[in-house]
């Protein structure tokens, strides 16, 4: 019977175990998280943490989903007790979830942050509270140390685009801290023409970028205007939150009257909603063409499910889940909108949905080219599929289908800053999967071919992909 969790981790044949050694262990081969959910306040200020609870519990929703589920009261969740209150209800639920990546990712985190090689549960709530809290009070644990222990070398924050990105411009300022943090474009307030705060957020658009919104022409001006400030930021990457990629095309007619409603505080039907998103995706697509930048499309969720919790608490609070509805031949239609004139971008989709991974798989190969590797990628197991299942069954639909060497591999996607182990996971279950292949067979045991494609998978790849400052390993 092989230890709890031990050095050989996920890895079950000799040819993984030296492929994990060699050319992933983290501490030898650097992390970039090119998508995350991190504050960029938290950086500059180098913010020290209290306690465990809230690097943990303060705004992890899949930890709250999981306390929900075995029956701990809101109060301990995100009500008003005190934080060792709370961590010990975490404590006590972790047990219960064998086979659950949540046991894996805490223990992980236990492991490399702070050295605790025993197993989380009620019982040592108190012993792991001292321990991680006597470490966490002291300077080794700042937010910037911690990063630095986790071998970051570049991250991508999630900004709007009315962000002043001033954090960002101290953080560039600051000749102490040696890691690349950049902010990444994400829209979705623009595109979300049939909410009722959109009115309001075009007006502060229109003040961030000089341009008063009155039509599509000066809405794209102000975009673009934006789009300008961010890329002198370092920008390089977009984010999109989309229910489906969806390709309703419409006239400029259409689209001027559908926002003029919009810009009235007026109701918008499903119908115009989807003319509008389709017009703004095709006109941003067109702007990251011409910028070089990478397109990120995230579907496949339903939000906010349960109408009670989100008046009490808001989004992301854990109340999302898979939405079973992506009409590919859309998809396919909006990126051949985009290559009839030639300019689809570098693009990544991730769908929550791990049924529309084939379908992914082969509308990306009608649209590679322009003489960039796997331009289009699949995205990593995402949300509710960043497990040992999930990411298994991504990579070998991947490998089905494109070219897994390609492939730019993991990002957190997180909040928290000790996240970073999900990358020693991903890369473990990665050399498991590669591993297996060699010693079944399937592929030459080539040590240099091997090294290279692993190598290439934890982090190389995406500093070519994203053609990031950086220097490969």
């Amino acid at each position: 019977m092989k230890a709890f969790m031990d050095h050989d981790f996920l890895l079950d044949t000799p040819t993984a175990k030296s492929l994990y050694e060699k050319f992933a262990d983290m501490t030898k081969i650097p992390v970039l998280d090119y998508h995350c959910h991190i504050n960029p306040k938290e950086i500059y200020e180098d913010r020290k943490y209290e306690n465990i609870a809230q690097v943990w519990l303060g705004g992890d929703h899949y930890k709250w989903r999981q306390m929900r589920t075995n029956g701990v009261d809101e109060k301990y969740i995100t009500g008003d007790a005190s934080d060792r209150e709370k961590f010990q209800k975490w404590a006590e639920t972790l047990p219960r979830l064998i086979g659950n990546p949540l046991y894996h990712w805490s223990h992980l985190e236990l492991r490399y942050y702070f050295g605790y090689q025993g197993n989380l549960n009620g019982d040592t709530a108190q012993e792991v509270w001292d321990l991680c809290n006597a470490k966490l009070n002291s300077d080794e644990f700042t937010v910037r140390n911690i990063i630095r222990k986790s071998n970051v070398k570049l991250i991508c924050t999630t900004d709007d685009p009315i962000d002043s990105l001033e954090w960002h411009e101290k953080i560039k300022a600051d000749d102490s801290f040696e890691v690349q943090v950049l902010p990444a474009w994400r829209p979705d307030k623009i595109n979300n023409i049939e909410k009722p705060e959109f009115r309001s957020y075009i007006d502060k658009l229109s003040e961030v970028s000089g341009v008063k919104v009155t039509d599509m022409g000066s809405l794209y001006e102000a975009i673009v205007k934006r789009l300008d400030f961010f890329a002198g930021h370092g920008c390089k990457v977009s984010d999109h939150a989309l229910e489906y990629v969806m390709y309703a095309p419409a006239d400029e007619k259409e689209l001027e009257a559908i926002l003029k409603k919009g810009l009235n505080g007026e109701s918008i039907s499903a119908e115009e909603s989807l003319k509008y998103k389709t017009a703004m995706m095709i006109c941003l697509a067109k702007e990251y063409h011409k910028r070089g930048w990478v397109m990120q499309l995230h579907y496949g969720c339903k939000r906010d499910n349960n109408a009670l919790m989100y008046e009490k608490l808001g989004p992301d609070t854990g109340y999302d889940c898979i939405n079973n509805y992506a009409p590919s031949a859309q998809l396919a239609d909006f990126l051949n909108a985009l290559s009839a004139t030639d300019e689809v971008p570098k693009t990544i989709i991730y769908s929550l949905n791990p049924n529309d991974d084939q379908a992914i798989g082969t509308i990306l190969g009608c649209f590679q080219g322009g003489g960039v590797r796997n331009k289009l990628q699949q995205g990593s197991a995402w949300w509710f599929n960043d497990h040992y299942v999930g990411m298994t069954n991504q990579m070998k639909s991947l490998a089905n289908l494109s070219a897994l060497g390609n492939f730019v591999g993991m990002l957190t996607d997180s909040r928290s800053f000790l996240s970073y182990t999900r990358h020693d996971y991903f890369r473990r279950i990665l050399c498991g999967l590669i591993g297996g292949w060699v010693e079944n067979g399937e592929y030459p045991d080539d040590e240099k071919l091997l090294g290279e494609i692993v190598k290439g998978i934890s982090f190389n790849n995406a500093v070519d992909y994203f053609e990031f400052d950086l220097e490969k390993v």
